[in-house]
C-alpha cells in the first residue's frame, strides 16, 4: 500500500467562498478516482498547514493511475492557483527497495507530460516532498 499525503496552506487573499468551493471540488474530484482505496480531505490540526489529504493506493500502478487521472489533473488545475505552501510525502509498506525511485519516476513523467501542471507547481511559494519537481527522495 502507498499512503500519499499532502498538506497545504492557501494564499492569504483567497476568499472564504473560493476556499469552500475549492475544497468541495477537491472532495468531488478525489472521490471520482477509482484507483483510490481510501481517502480523507480536511483541515489540519496541530500542524503548520491549513488543510491536508491522504489517499491510499494499492500499489505503484494504482499510484500512477491516480496521479494521471483526469480528475486529479483537474483538481491540480483548480486548486494549485489557490495554494501558497504545499508539501507531500508517501508512506509505504511495499518491500521493493526501488519503490521511492518508482514514485519519483511517476512524478517526473507526469511533470514532463503535463507541463501546465508543472508550471502551476513552479509558481507556488513553497513546494517540497515526494512530488516536487527535480526531487528523487527526501
Amino acid at each position: 500500500m502507498i499512503w500519499h499525503c499532502i498538506r497545504f496552506t492557501l494564499k492569504p487573499d483567497v476568499s472564504e467562498a473560493d476556499k469552500a468551493a475549492g475544497l468541495a471540488r477537491m472532495g468531488e474530484h478525489i472521490t471520482a478516482i477509482p484507483s483510490i482505496t481510501a481517502r480523507v480531505v480536511g483541515p489540519e490540526f496541530g500542524g503548520e498547514f491549513d488543510y491536508g489529504a491522504v489517499t491510499v493506493l494499492e500499489d505503484i500502478e494504482a499510484y500512477e493511475a491516480y496521479m494521471n487521472h483526469p480528475a486529479h489533473l483537474a483538481m491540480d488545475r483548480i486548486g494549485l492557483p489557490l495554494v501558497d505552501k504545499f508539501v507531500s510525502c508517501d508512506i509505504t509498506d511495499d518491500p521493493d527497495p526501488e519503490i521511492g525511485e518508482k514514485i519519483a519516476d511517476v512524478h517526473r513523467r507526469r511533470f514532463e507530460n503535463v507541463p501546465d501542471v508543472a508550471e502551476l507547481v513552479s509558481g507556488l511559494s513553497e513546494y517540497t516532498g515526494s512530488s516536487a519537481p527535480g526531487k528523487h527522495r527526501n
